[in-house]
């Protein structure tokens, strides 16, 4: 049995039909900031349940109801997510078994000591010629597997 959780990042207030395809059917989303509108995240949770954080371009009074980081469990997983990689604080011996960020529009798949760290790049407007891209994440009992998916192929 696997749980499936689509991650996804730098929406800029665009979410594309091909994401919200791509997310069809897995058990949580996770957003990691730069949401750029409230309207974002009320798509994303018509499709499963959503954890999501602020990033530096998400202001205004909608924008205060998400917190800068976020740690969540999910399938016995311990997840922490944040925007920016460069302001991680937290401490990399916690437990944790993923670090989620976004912030770079360039999406990124490392394992360091144990922990994976997962940037899903943007799935908003081009940034450059950088690729739009969302992640999966399945949870499974031999542990978590991580893939980029490019949404101009989907």
């Amino acid at each position: 049995m696997s749980f499936r959780i689509g991650i996804i990042s730098d929406t800029h207030g665009l979410l594309r039909p091909e994401a919200e395809r791509g997310l069809t059917g897995v058990d949580h989303i996770i957003h990691a900031g730069d949401i750029g509108r409230p309207e974002i995240v009320d798509a994303l949770r018509r499709i499963a349940p959503v954890t999501a954080i602020r990033g530096n371009v998400d202001r205004g009074e909608w924008a205060h109801e998400y917190p800068d980081t976020h740690l969540v469990c999910l399938a016995g997983k311990l997840i922490y997510v944040l925007h920016d990689l460069k302001t991680l604080k937290a401490n990399r011996g916690a437990g944790i078994d993923v670090i989620v960020s976004g912030h770079s529009h360039v999406p990124k798949i490392d394992r360091v000591g144990g922990v994976l760290y997962l940037n899903p790049g943007s799935a908003g407007p081009r940034r450059f010629k950088l690729p739009i891209t969302f992640a999966m994440l399945e949870v499974t009992p031999d542990g978590v597997r991580p893939e980029i998916h490019d949404l101009e192929s989907e």
